[in-house]
């Protein structure tokens, strides 16, 4: 991705990434949004510098640490080998389960299809989300006609490259919800939306007044995605997560570093859990959709990166895939895409899906965070391109 054909800064925070603790084991620290990394130096009681955050950790066990942080509101992980991980209570809560589950969980009658020239035309959808997975799965819904209207938080911390490369075909508003005013403003919306994303912890959202159930009650018939790091069941349900941070808690990146003879962690090549799981929530959120149209009810679709990550590995690994070399420019030049958006003229990839008769594409540009106003478009804007 490039925008004015500058490439993205460096992803992570300085403090970010691995280190070693008092009994050898290795941990992982997500510290990109501040909070997160003054949370991980509070339970350590040390400096915001990586060299102390290390001689802070060589006085910690490392499951005591994690235990700690988790409990301290940080967001870190243990490397852990996947034999490990599958011994874990949290693991075997999950076993029990599909990659996603899609239930019903209100009465109502059918609502029809929309009417229009692509799938998902005349289709409302609120998208709230932020880093990658939850966001990629909006991108995907307006990437086949959905009106998918991202709502921010004025002031919650964000990613701004990430921001550009999932905003791609969304309308973008911000809504205070810690305001009375703000949380009414969102049942106005999402009384009139058809699905509802979001990606916070289930106790945090329905603090605001939007469970599941208090989404069904508001509007009746709405089809409602919640997206968790380590899934709705098991003793991890309420905790934080991001994609690194699942990859090293479930043995990819123990199996990674042993594949490239490393001494530690080392992390899958992209961010394989967070992209797979956005498509899966797409993927939900249209099959929930499709049982809503001909069964009637309220419908709630979960997914997590840990169970897409129990799928993806059972689907095997590849002996030499690590000698797989990076594709270079004149192989990826058919799959990229330059248009305009609200941060300059933007080269980035296009959707990978390819359909004959409704191609998929992206009528509106990434824009800024609360660019528009909270309010659903008047006219549904999806002319073939």
């Amino acid at each position: 991705m490039r925008v004015d054909s500058r490439p993205p800064p460096p992803a992570w925070d300085p403090t970010a990434g691995v280190y070693r603790t008092r009994d050898s084991r290795f941990v992982r620290l997500h510290t990109n949004f501040p909070h997160h990394r003054t949370a991980v130096c509070k339970v350590l009681a040390c400096a915001e510098q990586r060299d102390a955050i290390q001689a802070a950790l060589m006085q910690w066990d490392g499951e005591a640490f994690e235990s700690a942080a988790y409990a301290g509101g940080a967001v870190v992980s243990l490397m852990r080998p996947h034999d490990e991980w599958l011994i874990t209570p949290q693991a075997q809560a999950l076993a029990k389960l599909p990659p996603l589950t899609i239930e019903k969980i209100g009465e109502a009658a059918p609502k029809p299809w929309p009417a229009g020239d692509r799938p998902l035309a005349g289709v409302r959808v609120l998208d709230l989300s932020r880093v990658i997975a939850g966001p990629v799965a909006g991108r995907t819904l307006a990437a086949h006609g959905a009106d998918v209207m991202l709502i921010s938080g004025p002031d919650l911390p964000a990613i701004p490259w990430l921001v550009i490369d999932t905003g791609r075909g969304k309308l973008s508003s911000s809504i205070e919800l810690k305001s009375e005013a703000g949380r009414e403003r969102l049942r106005g919306l999402l009384a009139q939306a058809d699905i509802f994303a979001q990606g916070y912890r289930p106790r945090a959202i329905a603090s605001h007044g939007f469970s599941p159930e208090d989404a069904a009650g508001i509007s009746p018939r709405i089809i409602y995605v919640s997206l968790s790091a380590y899934g709705h069941v098991g003793p991890w349900a309420d905790r934080r997560g991001f994609d690194s941070l699942v990859q090293t808690s479930t043995g990819f990146n123990h199996a990674e570093g042993q594949a490239a003879g490393v001494d530690g962690p080392k992390e899958l090549p992209a961010q394989m859990l967070d992209h797979a799981t956005g498509y899966l929530m797409a993927f939900g959120a249209m099959m929930a959709k499709a049982r809503q149209v001909r069964e009637g009810g309220s419908w709630l679709v979960r997914v997590s990166l840990a169970q897409t990550g129990r799928w993806l590995w059972n689907l095997g690994r590849l002996a030499t895939g690590l000698k797989t070399e990076d594709l270079k420019g004149d192989t990826v030049r058919p799959f990229i895409e330059v248009v305009p958006s609200g941060f300059g003229p933007l080269s980035a990839v296009t959707h990978s899906a390819k359909l004959s008769k409704t191609p998929a594409f992206w009528l509106r540009p990434a824009v800024p965070l609360g660019t528009h106003a909270p309010e659903w478009p008047r006219s549904n804007p999806h002319p073939n391109p």
